[in-house]
């Protein structure tokens, strides 16, 4: 459980990043397959391939249509290739995909727990993919957590040991629902920017005076 509320973490986060509202972005499947792509690689270059993987193949049908061997090649930049191509096109093929016109915007209609239970049916979609899918395209609820808000969390006493599941399960308990989306990418910025792996810039973080970590 969290040493501390949420409540004073988020006034501070939303003090110096400002606030962040939720709005339309990518179609569901688009998000789901730029997600895929991202897992284990920079920004960069999961935008690399997926832009790659657009310009081969425009049209959802083509991609189902296309074998592994093709979604390799354009993906490559990626890394990870074979097994994010394999995922692709398994998820393309699927006939909840297929009978619905290449969409999966019906997840939009189901709760929460069962539409993250049908993305992380695929083999590869764990619940930081189902929950960036959930979040971005459909302004659900739900917390994504990678390593930045993980690392984050540990270091303010909201979660513990270093299990990202474990961390997933507490951060979307403690986090309230209005807070979520303001979170993710709160945590993520102050991750990337101030709180880092090895050198937390302790000085600059808004949170300095919650944390339990802080340096001097």
């Amino acid at each position: 459980m969290a040493t501390i509320p949420y409540e004073p973490i988020a006034h501070s986060l939303n003090s110096f990043y400002g606030s962040r509202t939720w709005r339309p972005g990518r179609k569901g499947l688009e998000e789901l397959v730029l997600t895929i792509l991202s897992q284990s690689t920079t920004d960069k270059n999961s935008g690399r391939a997926y832009l790659t993987l657009r310009q081969t193949f425009p049209i959802w049908q083509e991609l189902a249509g296309a074998s592994v061997a093709e979604v390799e090649q354009c993906i490559r930049v990626a890394g990870l290739a074979h097994d994010k191509a394999t995922r692709i096109v398994t998820v393309l093929n699927h006939h909840d995909v297929v009978n619905n016109d290449f969409s999966i915007d019906f997840l939009a209609g189901l709760s929460l727990d069962d539409a993250c239970a049908w993305l992380t049916a695929f083999d590869g979609v764990g619940p930081k993919t189902a929950g960036c899918v959930l979040l971005f395209a459909y302004g659900m609820p739900i917390l994504p957590v990678d390593t930045h808000i993980q690392r984050v969390a540990q270091r303010l006493g909201l979660v513990t040991g270093k299990s990202p599941e474990r961390a997933h399960i507490i951060l979307n308990r403690v986090i309230p629902a209005t807070e979520k989306y303001a979170a993710h990418m709160h945590l993520i910025q102050l991750g990337r920017q101030i709180c880092h792996a090895r050198k937390p810039n302790c000085a600059e973080c808004p949170l300095q005076d919650l944390c339990p970590s802080k340096n001097g």
